[in-house]
């Protein structure tokens, strides 16, 4: 198996073989986050049968897919079925025949549909001829494992794993594919033959967001600049429309998804529905709360609480760190390269939210090089709604050892220096937090900078530092 990272994955793949049950396992997450690769690499593309859906064609071209997949694993039927109930039956009775394919060592049968949003076109009844499949039969047989596997996370969460009809407690495990972290983005690269260091997978991961898919087009003939030109900048470049393709993809009717993106791309910090309703001139109803679940379950917003608010002021904030380079920088024709965007004000507005990004999807990593990856904590923003000047605050994790830490996120490409202006704006972000939250607990200051704190007079106001290095691992 040619695998990076994705041990825990892995052990939950390896339980569902060594099982004595049927099992029903959903693997779900991000577009191009690697989950075809991983199902197809861990069982060595020794299934009992696999089909993929496909984007964009109706339920006769399906089912002929389907049919044609049949046929490569052993069916003898000539024509296609007319229904998705009759491809199930012959699944069936292929699944029934001496000849099924079974996993050399548990001797399980392995059924992989991938895509299984695409199979299930208008009109096509594909959900309940599953859900007839796997209760009248699949769920009865011990040595059945089917995996089901799909990139519109809003479809699998909303019609399989939270579905209140024939799914209903069926799902035996489930895997959401997260992407990489910054560790293993360097064994991908490692592995690529790619001699790359950690200033630039850094700035890959910026960019690229740990998507391996991504990543593995990075060639090693040219340096990390070359390779953005090539894939972002160059009008035939591999990624150059891969925004527009991805929410296309993704959403049916992607308009309202894209206009709530970009809407709170104008704000670093996010917006609540109140303030994104008012910023987008959205009507607020069941369409709004559809589209901005979707948009969190697929991986392009979080939604996260005001400390003190857990309730109420819920903010919403782009966390797809693709997503905010392919919206901080929409005309690639301003620039004719990378290198000439790169000192720019553009870029230095861009880089300091990106890194900002990176920090947020490292937690557990930061966590640990705090020393309290065994401390029970909670992560929040947090910005002010009192004081003037107001402050705000990217990342606070409160912790259950009676210790908030405050992370103070700056990306520059020498040591940070803290100068006597911006010492006394920290020490009032740490006053008006104090003031405004009533907290009675121990405030650490803790500064996370891309490569280090410059000592100086007035560096002192820091409790806690880290650097990027700490968030490798």
């Amino acid at each position: 198996m040619n695998i990076i990272g994705r041990k825990e994955e892995q052990k939950n793949l390896m339980d569902c073989l060594e099982s004595n049950r049927p099992e029903f396992l959903v693997v779900y997450g991000r577009r191009r986050v690697g989950k075809t690769f991983l199902i197809k690499e861990f069982f060595d593309q020794r299934f009992a049968f696999y089909a993929t859906g496909v984007n964009g064609v109706g339920i006769k071209e399906q089912l002929e897919y389907f049919h044609e997949s049949l046929s490569e694993y052993g069916s003898t039927e000539k024509k296609p079925p007319k229904t998705w109930r009759e491809a199930f039956s012959r699944l069936k009775a292929l699944l029934n025949s001496d000849k099924v394919n079974r996993d050399p060592v548990s001797g399980k049968r392995v059924i992989f549909l991938d895509e299984l949003p695409w199979f299930d076109t208008a009109r096509s009844n594909f959900k309940t001829a599953l859900d007839f499949f796997w209760n009248s039969w699949a769920s009865s047989q011990s040595d059945i494992l089917l995996i089901v596997c799909g990139s519109a996370t809003s479809w699998i969460i909303g019609n399989i794993l939270t579905d209140n009809g024939g799914f209903y407690n069926r799902i035996t495990k489930q895997l959401h594919l997260m992407p990489f972290s910054l560790r293993e983005c360097e064994e991908f690269y490692k592995g690529n033959g790619i001699d790359i260091d950690r200033q630039d997978i850094i700035q890959s991961y910026m960019i690229f967001g740990g998507i391996p898919y991504y990543m593995g087009l990075v060639s090693r003939r040219m340096s990390f600049a070359q390779n953005i030109d090539a894939l972002l900048f160059n009008e035939k470049g591999a990624l150059y429309n891969e925004f527009d393709r991805l929410f296309g993809s993704l959403f049916k009717n992607p308009k309202k998804h894209l206009h709530i993106i970009k809407t709170l791309a104008k704000r670093r910090c996010g917006m609540t529905r109140t303030e994104l309703i008012e910023k987008a001139k959205l009507e607020d109803g069941a369409p709004l709360t559809k589209a901005l679940k979707e948009l969190c379950e697929c991986g392009f917003i979080r939604k996260y609480n005001n400390f003190k608010h857990q309730v109420n002021n819920a903010y919403y904030q782009i966390i797809d760190p693709f997503t905010l380079y392919c919206l901080a920088f929409p005309d690639k024709r301003k620039f004719s390269s990378w290198l000439k965007y790169l000192g720019t004000p553009s870029y230095y507005a861009w880089s300091g939210l990106a890194f900002e990004t990176v920090c947020l999807n490292h937690i557990v990593q930061i966590k640990t090089a705090l020393g309290i990856s065994g401390v029970e904590s909670s992560e929040y923003a947090w910005r002010s709604t009192v004081s003037t000047p107001g402050a705000q605050v990217d990342l606070i994790i409160d912790r259950s050892d009676n210790v908030i830490n405050i992370a103070e996120i700056k990306y520059t490409t020498g040591a940070y220096s803290i100068d006597a202006l911006y010492a006394n704006n920290l020490r009032n972000k740490i006053e008006t937090f104090r003031r405004e939250t009533k907290t009675t607990k121990a405030v650490h200051l803790t500064f996370i900078s891309a490569n280090g704190l410059a000592r100086n007079s007035h560096s002192g106001v820091v409790t806690n530092e880290l650097t990027a290095e700490d968030l490798f691992q």
